[in-house]
């Protein structure tokens, strides 16, 4: 039985104090994270906590450990039971620490305080080698986005190289990929078994490292160029992620091998995905929806802007160019039902602090609920990277209408007086043809604007030029300009005075300095004054980051401009040409590459 509201068991133990509490000599499990802890579903190291201990087990959470000095933090708690996990945290680590350029960040969204500097760089690699040699027969899981994207051979941007899989370079004994609930479960039963990693070999969504010696690919096998070949050959790394992509792609993907020197990187084939019954059952622990005590009246950012958010789907299928989404969580959206989104927003109705605002319906892309094949054995043949591009399956149900009844009764709801959407919306779900007459606007898009907007629409055409577009696979910009006609329509239709802030990047593979140029210009043509603006980062296991160091497109070999350097801070400065201390800069390039139409339009005299 839980205690009372403020009772610091109510959370997974932190310390050696509170195992103390709940009298556990030891636990069963421990997991080490780069974040702080917050007991929130939108926490992959609560949901990871919460699972386990649902199956009977001990299990305590270290965050934030400190690397730095004798190590006591890897200490206190002693050897687990069964194993160590480690994860970077929500992020990855390099991600979180650096700048598109970079530049070292200041603040940290997941640490109390906002202060940076409480994890290191590579966190999921300093925190496995750590255990390792403290605990080398204890087992050391790695998990969460940092060791799911650097399972294979990847660009790493931070050091400028290939990188072997993380498994290679850490002495982690099994890596979880992906949404790794069931096989957190799978491997801790095994393990409760007395069964040794070493013949955990066939768990679904693991990866291993295995001894070229003893080791040999079955003929289903999907085997990769090396890591050596890739070291060698831009054209064989671009072909490893072609296949990879491939494969993670469809419904019942084979298992992927690849080389690394003496040892196979092996890639078992992923879960297949959650049903509603798994999903509910995973948002139904009993999580505190609050930050552990131990950090008292700090506030963490990341925390404020998800404390009263609900996730009602997994995944994506949007297959965009540079988004790390779908090779995590996969591309088959997973939803929860009507009934458990319900009683999470009873449970938020119940938080200290709750005035009646639910900050956010979403997922990956907020409008993908409930949204799969029509025809399932369809989608179990298909190994399309995107069922959005380069234009919509035939065999996709785009409705809606789940969506829109599950809106209108949480605004039913007795607690509630406001549901806005926070995260991003895909309008190449609901805009049919490029041609649709803007008076006559979808009706998510109407429900949308008239209930759950708080005062900004963001969106993400991300650009311009239709190259650059075709690149990313985005849809064409011409269906962002129809979508504004809709969204300036609905907005003079109820006086609602709602602005649309559209999501663009700089520099991403294909993009020109001139392709900026015209962006911004074609900007300033809508009124709009770009905010919600990034310069390109390449993150690992993204097609956008393998064009990046390739300068090939991995599914035709063709050459592909990749913008560098100097050129880099430029493109992003075009963003804000309205700003006075960027003019000499952009006037000057534009002159010097004779675009004075450019200049007249952009400037004026």
């Amino acid at each position: 039985m839980r205690k009372n509201f403020s009772s610091a068991e109510r959370w997974l133990p932190t310390s050696v104090k509170e195992l103390e509490q709940r009298g556990w000599t030891s636990p069963d499990v421990i997991l080490f994270t780069g974040d702080a802890y917050i007991d929130h579903p939108s926490c992959g190291i609560a949901i990871i906590g919460r699972v386990l201990e649902s199956m009977g087990l001990k299990v305590a959470v270290v965050p934030q450990p400190n690397w730095r000095d004798d190590l006591r933090d890897f200490r206190k708690m002693g050897r687990p039971r069964l194993f160590f996990g480690v994860t970077s945290g929500n992020m990855d680590s390099m991600v979180n620490h650096y700048t598109a350029n970079r530049r070292l960040r200041s603040d940290d969204a997941y640490t109390p305080g906002g202060k940076a500097g409480f994890r290191p760089d590579y966190a999921t690699y300093v925190y496995a080698s750590i255990l390792k040699k403290l605990y080398p027969d204890v087992p050391v899981i790695a998990g969460g986005i940092e060791a799911s994207l650097r399972r294979l051979v990847h660009y790493d941007y931070w050091s400028n190289r290939l990188k072997p899989s993380i498994l290679a370079e850490t002495e982690a004994d099994l890596l979880v990929y992906g949404m790794g609930e069931k096989t957190i479960q799978k491997i801790a039963a095994a393990l409760q078994q007395g069964v040794s990693t070493s013949h955990l070999r066939d768990i679904p969504q693991t990866a291993y490292l295995a001894s070229a010696e003893t080791f040999t690919a079955g003929p289903s096998d999907l085997v990769l160029p090396s890591f050596e070949e890739c070291l060698k050959s831009k054209e064989a790394f671009a072909e490893a992620f072609r296949l990879s992509e491939e494969e993670s792609n469809r419904w019942s993907p084979r298992r992927i091998i690849q080389r690394h020197g003496n040892h196979y990187v092996v890639v078992n084939p992923p879960e297949t995905p959650s049903t509603e019954e798994e999903m509910d059952a995973i948002y139904s622990l009993p999580y505190t929806r609050l930050p552990h005590p131990r950090y008292k009246d700090k506030p963490i950012p990341a925390y404020e802007m998800i404390k009263h958010s609900i996730t009602i789907h997994r995944g994506c299928f949007g297959g965009c160019s540079f988004c790390t989404i779908s090779a995590h969580q996969g591309k088959f959206i997973q939803s929860r039902s009507p009934a458990s989104i319900m009683v999470e927003v009873d449970a938020i109705a119940q938080l200290p602090g709750f005035k009646g605002h639910i900050t956010d319906l979403g997922g990956p892309s907020a409008n993908m609920y409930r949204m799969k094949g029509k025809n399932l054995s369809l989608c179990r043949s298909c190994s399309r990277y995107s069922c959005l591009h380069p234009h919509r399956c035939s065999n996709l149900n785009t409705s809606h209408e789940d969506l829109l009844l599950l809106y209108e009764n949480i605004r039913r709801h007795p607690a509630v007086k406001k549901v806005t959407i926070g995260s991003g919306i895909r309008y190449d779900l609901f805009m049919d043809t490029l041609l649709q007459n803007h008076t006559h606007p979808h009706r998510y898009l109407e429900e949308l604007m008239k209930y759950h907007v708080s005062g900004r629409l963001k969106v993400a055409p991300e650009h311009f030029s239709e190259k650059v577009l075709e690149l990313m696979r985005k849809p064409s910009f011409v269906l962002f300009e129809t979508f504004k006609k809709q969204f300036d329509f609905i907005n003079k239709k109820y006086n609602l005075n709602l602005q649309l802030i559209p999501y663009l990047i700089s520099s991403h593979p294909g993009c020109t300095t001139d392709d900026m140029a015209l962006l911004v210009l074609k900007c300033k043509e809508l009124h709009i004054k770009p905010e919600q603006v990034q310069g390109f980062t390449p993150t690992p296991m993204t097609l956008s980051s393998v064009m990046y160091y390739t300068g090939l497109h991995p599914y035709t070999l063709k050459p592909v401009y990749v913008a560098s350097g100097e050129e880099q801070v430029l493109q992003h400065r075009f963003f804000f040409w309205y700003k006075k201390e960027n003019r000499p800069q952009l006037l000057s390039w534009l002159k010097k590459h004779g675009r004075h139409d450019l200049v007249r339009r952009l400037f004026g005299k």
